[in-house]
């Protein structure tokens, strides 16, 4: 038989140390060096001398530089990352603490001419070189801010994107229509990083783009009002539309990249760099710094409602009472995140009051499925279900289903096909919110293995339906919010089987075959980052604690004893827990295919956590 109470001791007694006096879970939400670089540069841009914070992001952005002078999104990308690289070399000779031929520079630059130079970054590299004067703004904005004019019942609009696309290319639609760009005395000179030696005057090169663009520019002209009229009510809808979305700390929706956009938008409206709205901004992105080894880091966002409640399920699942105050803290610390405002969600959902979760310590309109799932199983043992948390809570969650029988993240029916050939980059991955195997399968999960809805029910139905029809030909599913397949697949496992799907069904054997066909000799599993963007799995060769986690929590679920597969993989779960090597660092969420991935330093106690409590429940010591 296999021992796994060390291990699960070990597990709860290093959570239980790192819980933070509010009772919340704090770990890092880690996303690379971009957010870093942008930090110093926009400090640089408004002229804020914090010299103890820019040093520490400059000495943290050179931790990551790789010996051919590149920096990398994830430890097998390849050579490196084009637009990464870009940014830091940026960061850094902005700073003015770096000479031109230092050679950590030199090396940058060497990198980034070779992989074809300032041109060929991102958009959203060249957006922010455009707004601080090293780019030139296209002569035609790939998305004209007249676009938040159309009405709802134009097959394209303003809310058919999604939440995170809205919050991000509202402030971009401002400072392109405006043409903005801001410069100091300090500012580098990056002229040299173009290949043609011509600034690119045209971001969309395409012609079905090109046609694309027309159809959205008919729609404006249909519009009642003379041109330069409407341009102004458009920017003024979209400044109101920032506006009315700060949240208490003073971030845009509190995303550090929308909240950097927010800035420079309203600068290029007229509101000094001295505004109190931009004060409290910069304020607010600054209170998500954290600290990795001992150098600050710049959080995307923070995740504490999403470490919290994962946290504290999988504890309470461990055995620990919902009595103990570390629970009870927790708990407490869930309830008072509660949402009680409606969010932009309510435009697709307009038959439901507030009553989900968000996903960042300080989220207040803008909920999410994934983290509400998650803080009803944690309240689920303390709360009975007629209190009004509870209830309302649930409500939110049966309200957000898809008309297709799944579940997206922020929601409903944000999934317009036509948004895919939107001349935006990774126009897939930002602009549309669609049904997913990962919410599908953990809603099912939650709503079969935590409350009294029948496995009849109609809502119960479609999802498993969604599910089934989402699987892939080799009986994978694809995870949107994770990396990718094995994440996908763990979730749906997970989820058919706790609403009375049985184990000898055909899409789950499938599923299971599949898994054990891509176990590591080792015993674990590991799935690089490229399964996204190629859409297809792609081994990392190398296991991870968490893929691992998750395949063996998928085979517990499906298996009715301890095959061989799951034996090797709890062994090495257990010989692996106190790893510290490059593979705990690898991310295991994504936002962006092939451009924004997460390490979330919680999951490798987690999801192993969870994985041998499953296996003990299941099989016994």
């Amino acid at each position: 038989m296999i021992d796994i109470t060390k291990g699960k001791d070990w597990l709860i007694k290093t959570l239980r140390g790192d819980q933070s006096p509010d009772g919340s879970w704090n770990y890092p939400f880690e996303t690379g060096i971009s957010t870093d670089a942008y930090m110093i540069i926009l400090l640089r841009t408004l002229e804020i001398d914090d010299e103890e914070l820019i040093l520490g992001l400059c000495k943290r952005i050179l931790s990551k530089q790789k010996k051919n002078g590149s920096w990398k999104l994830f430890y097998d990308e390849g050579d490196g990352n084009l637009s990464a690289t870009l940014e830091a070399y940026y960061a850094l000779s902005y700073s003015g603490y770096f000479e031109k031929n230092d050679k950590r520079l030199t090396a940058a630059k060497k990198f980034i001419l070779a992989n074809g130079g300032l041109e060929e970054v991102s958009m959203y590299t060249k957006t922010m070189l455009a707004i601080t004067g090293q780019y030139v703004w296209p002569a035609y904005s790939p998305l004209p801010v007249e676009f938040i004019l159309l009405p709802n019942n134009f097959p394209i609009n303003f809310y058919s994107l999604s939440i995170y696309a809205r919050a991000n290319l509202t402030p971009i639609m401002i400072l392109a229509s405006n043409k903005f760009s801001l410069k100091t005395k300090k500012s580098p000179d990056l002229s040299d990083l173009y290949v043609r030696k011509e600034s690119e005057n045209d971001w969309v090169r395409s012609a079905e783009l090109r046609s694309f663009l027309s159809f959205i520019e008919e729609g404006v002209k249909n519009l009642i009002g003379l041109p330069t009229q409407l341009r102004q009510l458009a920017i003024e809808r979209a400044k109101k539309y920032m506006l009315d979305r700060i949240e208490p700390d003073g971030t845009f929706y509190s995303y550090y990249s929308s909240t950097f956009l927010m800035i420079f938008a309203l600068m290029s409206l007229g509101f000094k760099k001295t505004d109190p709205i931009i004060i409290q901004a910069i304020s607010g992105i600054m209170s998500m710094k954290t600290e990795i080894n001992g150098l600050p880091h710049m959080q995307y966002t923070t995740a504490n409602v999403w470490n919290t409640s994962l946290i504290s399920y999988t504890l309470q699942s461990a055995g620990i009472s919902p009595d103990d105050p570390m629970i009870v803290n927790a708990n407490h610390y869930l309830l008072s995140r509660q949402h009680h405002k409606w969010g932009d969600w309510v435009i697709h959902n307009p038959n439901s009051l507030p009553g989900g979760w968000g996903f960042s310590n300080i989220n207040t309109i803008n909920p999410d499925v994934d983290d509400t799932t998650a803080t009803l199983r944690s309240i689920s043992r303390i709360v009975p279900p007629e209190h009004v948390a509870w209830e309302r809570g649930i409500s939110w969650l049966l309200s957000m289903q898809n008309d297709d029988g799944g579940w997206a993240a922020f929601e409903k029916n944000t999934d317009s096909k036509l948004l895919e050939f939107f001349p935006i980059e990774k126009a897939k991955y930002m602009l549309l919110d669609p049904s997913c195997a990962d919410l599908t399968g953990r809603t099912l999960e939650f709503l079969g293995n935590y409350t009294n809805l029948p496995k009849s029910h109609t809502i119960i139905k479609k999802g498993v339906h969604w599910l089934q029809r989402d699987q892939r030909k080799d009986g994978s599913w694809y995870g949107r919010w994770g990396i990718c397949y094995i994440y996908g697949t763990w979730a749906a496992i997970s989820g058919l089987a706790a609403v009375g799907i049985p184990h000898h069904e055909t899409n789950i054997q499938l599923a299971v075959k599949w898994l054990q066909s891509i176990q590591n000799d080792d015993g674990g599993w590991g799935e690089s980052c490229h399964s996204d963007s190629k859409e297809k799995y792609v081994p990392l060769y190398k296991s991870t604690l968490t893929h691992t986690s998750w395949a063996l929590d998928a085979l517990i679920t499906a298996s009715e004893k301890p095959t061989i597969e799951i034996r090797k993989g709890i062994e090495y779960l257990l010989e692996s827990l106190d790893t510290y090597d490059w593979t705990i660092d690898y991310p295991a969420g994504q936002g962006m295919a092939g451009a924004f991935y997460i390490h979330y330093h919680s999951y490798r106690y987690i999801f192993p956590l969870l994985a041998l409590l499953h296996y003990e429940n299941k099989f016994g010591k």
